[in-house]
């Protein structure tokens, strides 16, 4: 079985299977110290701007947690296309429709990563979108009923890289 097998070629392939198992290792080594590094510059978070895209969009009214389904992957591949689906559950009516969506990502430079509207004759008020993302993070959902009302919903999601600076 082993007839035409040498040491060198044996020592060889250990050596190989070796580094390809290590090489893993080293880049999530090398990931995890990025994470822990802030960013700065024009790559840096704005919670500035968060707040006060959230404050806008609310108008100051209370948020309602349920009736607002917000779908992200937990752990993003590509940073800089995360799938996004947002889906208001309430019931649609003609008296009482989404009027607006937005998906904020919180530690964003720029945080309004996606706005939008929608009318009575949608019936349904669902969209997917892909976002870009800086940083691991928590991507929000916010949707405006015709009533007043404004349904919330987050997530957490972790990236593999930065989406921002590529």
């Amino acid at each position: 079985m082993f007839k035409n097998t040498t040491r060198r070629s044996m020592v060889l392939s250990a050596a190989a299977a070796g580094a390809s198992l290590a090489l893993p290792a080293s880049a999530l080594a090398q990931a995890s110290s990025a994470a822990k590094t802030p960013l700065v510059g024009p790559l840096a978070p704005n919670p500035a701007e968060f707040k006060k895209l959230m404050e806008q969009f609310t108008g100051g009214k209370a948020t309602q947690a349920d009736g607002l389904q917000l779908d992200v992957p937990v752990l993003a591949d590509n940073p800089s296309a995360v799938p996004v689906k947002v889906k208001v559950t309430l019931p649609i009516t003609e008296q009482d429709w989404c009027e607006e969506i937005i998906v904020l990502a919180e530690l964003n430079p720029s945080p309004l990563a996606c706005r939008m509207q929608f009318t009575a004759a949608a019936g349904t008020a669902e969209a997917a979108a892909r976002i870009r993302l800086s940083q691991s993070q928590t991507v929000h959902a916010l949707a405006r009923m015709k009533s007043g009302k404004v349904l919330v919903a987050k997530q957490a999601t972790t990236v593999a890289a930065s989406g921002c600076g590529m």
